[in-house]
Protein backbone atom coordinates (compact mmCIF):
# COMPACT_ATOMS: atom_id res chain seq x y z
CA UNK A 1 0.00 0.00 0.00
CA UNK A 2 3.08 2.29 0.22
CA UNK A 3 2.95 5.34 2.56
CA UNK A 4 -0.05 5.87 2.13
CA UNK A 5 -2.75 3.29 2.67
CA UNK A 6 -5.68 5.59 2.26
CA UNK A 7 -4.66 7.25 -1.31
CA UNK A 8 -3.72 3.84 -1.94
CA UNK A 9 -7.26 2.74 -1.48
CA UNK A 10 -8.82 5.91 -2.91
CA UNK A 11 -6.79 5.94 -6.20
CA UNK A 12 -7.61 2.61 -6.76
CA UNK A 13 -4.21 0.39 -6.84
CA UNK A 14 -5.78 -1.73 -5.53
CA UNK A 15 -6.95 -3.35 -8.67
CA UNK A 16 -3.86 -4.03 -9.42
CA UNK A 17 -3.52 -6.68 -6.98
CA UNK A 18 -3.12 -10.60 -7.48
CA UNK A 19 -4.93 -13.38 -5.15
CA UNK A 20 -2.09 -14.50 -3.49
CA UNK A 21 -2.59 -15.08 0.18
CA UNK A 22 -2.18 -12.37 2.58
CA UNK A 23 -2.67 -13.89 6.00
CA UNK A 24 -4.23 -17.52 6.53
CA UNK A 25 -7.81 -17.34 5.02
CA UNK A 26 -7.07 -13.61 3.82
CA UNK A 27 -6.58 -13.24 0.23
CA UNK A 28 -5.69 -10.33 -2.01
CA UNK A 29 -9.21 -10.72 -3.33
CA UNK A 30 -10.55 -9.63 0.30
CA UNK A 31 -8.25 -7.06 0.12
CA UNK A 32 -9.65 -5.97 -2.97
CA UNK A 33 -13.22 -6.15 -1.55
CA UNK A 34 -11.90 -3.97 1.41
CA UNK A 35 -10.78 -1.47 -0.26
CA UNK A 36 -13.81 -0.71 -2.83
CA UNK A 37 -15.92 -1.00 0.72
CA UNK A 38 -13.61 1.48 1.96
CA UNK A 39 -13.26 3.71 -1.27
CA UNK A 40 -17.55 4.17 -1.09
CA UNK A 41 -17.19 4.70 3.11
CA UNK A 42 -14.28 7.60 2.58
CA UNK A 43 -16.15 8.88 -0.43
CA UNK A 44 -19.82 8.90 1.17
CA UNK A 45 -18.64 9.61 4.86
CA UNK A 46 -15.46 11.07 5.01
CA UNK A 47 -13.96 8.73 7.73
CA UNK A 48 -14.78 5.18 9.02
CA UNK A 49 -15.37 7.45 12.59
CA UNK A 50 -18.09 9.62 10.80
CA UNK A 51 -19.75 6.46 9.61
CA UNK A 52 -19.83 5.12 12.93
CA UNK A 53 -21.03 8.41 14.65
CA UNK A 54 -23.81 8.35 12.32
CA UNK A 55 -25.40 5.25 13.87
CA UNK A 56 -27.96 5.71 16.21
CA UNK A 57 -25.73 2.80 18.31
CA UNK A 58 -22.31 0.78 17.82
CA UNK A 59 -24.78 -2.28 16.24
CA UNK A 60 -26.03 0.21 13.56
CA UNK A 61 -22.69 1.26 12.81
CA UNK A 62 -21.41 -2.38 12.26
CA UNK A 63 -24.48 -3.39 10.35
CA UNK A 64 -23.97 0.23 8.36
CA UNK A 65 -20.75 -0.49 7.45
CA UNK A 66 -21.15 -4.29 6.96
CA UNK A 67 -24.28 -2.88 4.20
CA UNK A 68 -22.33 -0.12 2.51
CA UNK A 69 -18.80 -2.52 2.26
CA UNK A 70 -21.14 -5.11 0.36
CA UNK A 71 -22.76 -2.67 -2.09
CA UNK A 72 -19.65 -0.80 -2.71
CA UNK A 73 -19.07 -4.45 -4.15
CA UNK A 74 -22.04 -5.80 -5.51
CA UNK A 75 -22.63 -7.43 -8.85
CA UNK A 76 -23.96 -6.63 -12.14
CA UNK A 77 -27.41 -6.99 -10.93
CA UNK A 78 -26.43 -4.36 -8.32
CA UNK A 79 -27.11 -7.04 -5.67
CA UNK A 80 -24.56 -6.76 -2.24
CA UNK A 81 -22.19 -8.78 -1.80
CA UNK A 82 -21.20 -10.11 1.49
CA UNK A 83 -17.67 -11.45 3.18
CA UNK A 84 -16.72 -14.10 5.36
CA UNK A 85 -14.52 -11.34 6.66
CA UNK A 86 -17.13 -9.23 8.41
CA UNK A 87 -19.53 -10.68 10.93
CA UNK A 88 -23.41 -9.84 10.84
CA UNK A 89 -25.14 -8.42 13.86
CA UNK A 90 -28.82 -9.35 12.64
CA UNK A 91 -27.69 -13.15 12.32
CA UNK A 92 -26.53 -12.87 16.16
CA UNK A 93 -22.87 -12.69 16.18
CA UNK A 94 -21.18 -11.18 18.80
CA UNK A 95 -18.86 -9.15 16.09
CA UNK A 96 -15.73 -10.02 18.07
CA UNK A 97 -13.09 -8.80 15.57
CA UNK A 98 -15.33 -5.38 14.57
CA UNK A 99 -15.70 -4.73 18.09
CA UNK A 100 -12.38 -5.59 19.01
CA UNK A 101 -11.08 -2.68 16.74
CA UNK A 102 -13.98 -0.42 17.86
CA UNK A 103 -12.19 -0.36 21.38
CA UNK A 104 -8.51 0.26 19.66
CA UNK A 105 -9.89 3.02 18.13
CA UNK A 106 -12.39 5.02 20.64
CA UNK A 107 -10.49 3.88 24.10
CA UNK A 108 -7.97 5.86 25.14
CA UNK A 109 -6.44 4.24 28.33
CA UNK A 110 -5.36 1.29 27.86
CA UNK A 111 -2.03 -0.41 27.01
CA UNK A 112 -3.19 -1.23 23.18
CA UNK A 113 -5.99 0.85 22.86
CA UNK A 114 -4.68 3.84 20.40
CA UNK A 115 -7.92 6.74 21.21
CA UNK A 116 -7.97 7.68 17.82
CA UNK A 117 -11.49 8.42 16.92
CA UNK A 118 -12.88 11.40 19.69
CA UNK A 119 -16.64 11.60 18.57
CA UNK A 120 -18.20 7.86 20.16
CA UNK A 121 -17.60 7.49 23.65
CA UNK A 122 -16.24 4.55 25.32
CA UNK A 123 -19.66 4.59 27.04
CA UNK A 124 -21.43 3.24 23.68
CA UNK A 125 -19.31 0.03 23.25
CA UNK A 126 -19.65 -3.65 23.37
CA UNK A 127 -16.79 -6.46 24.69
CA UNK A 128 -15.08 -8.44 21.91
CA UNK A 129 -16.39 -11.73 23.39
CA UNK A 130 -14.36 -14.82 22.73
CA UNK A 131 -14.14 -18.08 23.81
CA UNK A 132 -11.73 -17.13 26.78
CA UNK A 133 -13.44 -14.00 27.22
CA UNK A 134 -16.44 -16.16 27.72
CA UNK A 135 -14.93 -18.41 29.99
CA UNK A 136 -13.51 -15.91 32.19
CA UNK A 137 -16.75 -14.10 32.52
CA UNK A 138 -18.80 -17.42 33.50
CA UNK A 139 -16.66 -18.52 36.10
CA UNK A 140 -16.87 -14.60 37.48
CA UNK A 141 -20.37 -14.70 37.52
CA UNK A 142 -20.46 -11.86 35.28
CA UNK A 143 -22.14 -14.21 32.22
CA UNK A 144 -24.86 -16.91 33.36
CA UNK A 145 -22.89 -20.18 33.27
CA UNK A 146 -26.10 -21.96 31.33
CA UNK A 147 -25.43 -19.74 28.31
CA UNK A 148 -23.28 -21.81 26.22
CA UNK A 149 -23.10 -19.70 23.64
CA UNK A 150 -20.64 -16.55 22.63
CA UNK A 151 -22.81 -14.52 21.13
CA UNK A 152 -24.52 -11.32 20.06
CA UNK A 153 -26.97 -12.00 23.45
CA UNK A 154 -23.92 -12.93 25.25
CA UNK A 155 -22.23 -9.75 24.35
CA UNK A 156 -24.79 -7.73 25.31
CA UNK A 157 -25.67 -9.53 28.49
CA UNK A 158 -21.60 -9.35 30.13
CA UNK A 159 -21.23 -5.48 28.64
CA UNK A 160 -24.51 -4.47 30.84
CA UNK A 161 -23.15 -6.47 33.55
CA UNK A 162 -19.36 -4.55 33.09
CA UNK A 163 -21.44 -1.24 32.41
CA UNK A 164 -23.03 -1.98 36.43
CA UNK A 165 -18.98 -1.97 37.18
CA UNK A 166 -18.11 1.34 35.10
CA UNK A 167 -20.78 2.77 33.28
CA UNK A 168 -18.54 5.35 31.40
CA UNK A 169 -16.32 2.45 29.90
CA UNK A 170 -17.38 -1.16 30.57
CA UNK A 171 -14.99 -2.53 27.32
CA UNK A 172 -11.59 -1.26 30.24
CA UNK A 173 -12.04 -4.96 31.47
CA UNK A 174 -11.45 -6.21 28.49
CA UNK A 175 -8.38 -7.50 29.05
CA UNK A 176 -8.29 -8.53 32.38
CA UNK A 177 -10.80 -10.86 31.15
CA UNK A 178 -9.10 -12.41 28.81
CA UNK A 179 -6.00 -12.51 30.56
CA UNK A 180 -7.60 -14.57 33.09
Amino acid sequence: MGPSPHAFVMEGNYQNLKDRCVHRTFFEDDLRYFCRGLRVCYTRYGSLEALFASAASIWEGISLFRETVARANGGPAKQPTYSKHIADPASGSACKRLNLALRWLVRQEGPVDLGLWKTISPASLFIPLDVHVGRSARRLGLLQESRKANDKKAVVSLTEALRELCPEDPVKYDLALFSL
